[in-house]
């Protein structure tokens, strides 16, 4: 709707063949199906580990099948911040030493979005070069955005107004972790701060980020247009999709300003090998 391109289909049902000629790759996977790759099995069975063998059925197979089909320049990857970590470090150990032998060098970093938006929202990228490049990540300039940045009076609150029985549930509900020592439960926003992460659950109850309310009203969730906000998405960005669709849809993509600083320092270092992310301003940003 936004940028009048329209996907062809699911991507693990398409042949690389008939996927355009390109220059980056960019991708984003979910990691929870790697639990199932059984690395000790193969090498007990003394098998060269391929990525057919470890990743299969993965959406991480086929962003290798079509690395390797059309050997792209680059590519940019992203995914949650534990994902080095999962499954005991298993799921690390394939990805990078898959993508390396794909004879991709490449460079990872965890990167919180924070000055770039009122969000904590620690995210991995994941970028790779067919040559051998020197990357530099882009420094970020803060720009000290607080949560009242992204919020503006509508006339609409009550329909974002938490009913009375779901906010006692998340009250109760709070309270039960609490007891328990974990710490779990709903989050009333900073207006003079940053919001918890933004997460495609946030349709059910907008439990992580909650705005108080005057007037002895309930707390409500933000609109979807706050939600565009928080990750940075332009004012003029179309929401033609209902808000539980909205709210999923954001909380499930990426920050938009910092995902632009990464991708302008891959095509500079792609274009001059002796590139520097200092050249970027952070007013490039403006427009976004």
């Amino acid at each position: 709707m936004n940028f009048g391109e329209y996907p062809e289909g699911d991507i693990t049902e398409i042949l690389s063949k008939d996927i355009p000629e390109h220059d980056i790759l960019c991708a984003g996977f979910p990691c929870q199906p790697f639990s199932k790759a059984s690395v000790p099995k193969y090498r007990s069975l003394g098998l060269k580990l391929g990525f057919e063998h470890k990743t299969q059925g993965t959406l991480f197979y086929d962003i290798c099948k079509i690395l390797k089909y059309h050997r792209p320049k680059a590519f940019i990857l992203e995914n949650v911040k534990h994902l080095k970590g999962h499954d005991g470090g298993k799921t690390w150990e394939i990805i990078e030493q898959n993508l390396r032998g794909l004879d991709y060098t490449i460079y990872y970093e965890v990167i919180d979005a924070v000055k770039l938006v009122p969000q904590h929202r620690e995210r991995i990228f994941i970028i790779g070069f067919a040559e051998e490049l020197k990357f530099e990540w882009p420094e970020i300039e803060d720009r000290k955005l607080m949560v009242r940045n992204i919020l503006n009076p509508h006339r609409s609150a009550k329909r974002y107004t938490l009913t009375d029985g779901v906010w006692r549930a998340l009250k109760r509900h709070a309270k039960r972790h609490k007891a328990k020592g974990h710490g779990f439960g709903y989050g009333i926003a900073d207006r003079n701060g940053v919001s918890r992460t933004l997460s495609a659950r946030y349709y059910k109850d907008g439990a992580e980020i909650l705005i108080e309310q005057s007037g002895g009203r309930n707390p409500r969730r933000l609109t979807p247009r706050e939600c565009a906000r928080l990750m940075g998405f332009p004012e003029d960005f179309k929401i033609p999709v209902s808000d539980s669709q909205a709210y999923r849809q954001f909380g499930n993509s990426v920050v938009v300003p910092l995902v632009k600083l990464i991708a302008k320092s891959v095509v500079g270092t792609l274009e001059n090998p002796e590139y520097l992310p200092e050249q970027l301003q952070i007013s490039e940003l403006a427009e976004t």
